[in-house]
């Protein structure tokens, strides 16, 4: 993942994703990529996440800038993947999804060693905006 703008996550997004990260048995790849992230990020306060910033839980929308295809992705904790349209932080684009603002874009190697671009358009739901902390 080629992306080096700084991303934005809130203090309590971040000790939850370090409680995850400690909880689990396995270190593979995407729980270092998060690790990464994590420690790149600017952390602010749950009042002071701009709206177009991807949080724990946000439903975004995003296109994929080769394909053209577009997306209605929800960023989510690994026991709540699996639904449609569910990306878990520990999948590679749900890491690299975490923190970035609307027009950020984000890079990484799809298959057969294409690298797939994915561009964010909007933030359509994000917890912190509507006043939802509880997750």
């Amino acid at each position: 993942m080629s992306n080096t703008t700084s991303i934005t996550i809130t203090r309590l997004d971040l000790q939850r994703l370090e409680r995850l990260l400690d909880s689990l048995e396995e270190f593979g790849p995407g729980a270092l990529a998060l690790e990464q992230e994590l420690a790149r990020a600017q952390v602010v306060g749950l009042d002071e996440v701009p709206a177009g910033v991807v949080t724990m839980n946000s439903r975004v929308y995003c296109r994929d800038d080769n394909s053209g295809r577009e997306y209605h992705l929800t960023l989510v904790y690994p026991q709540d993947a699996g639904g449609e349209g569910t990306v878990s932080i520990l999948a590679p684009v749900g890491s690299a999804l975490l923190g970035l603002s609307v027009g950020q874009h984000i890079d990484w190697p799809g298959p057969a060693g294409k690298t797939i671009r994915l561009t964010l358009l909007d933030v359509e739901y994000q917890p912190e905006a509507a006043g939802e902390y509880r997750r």
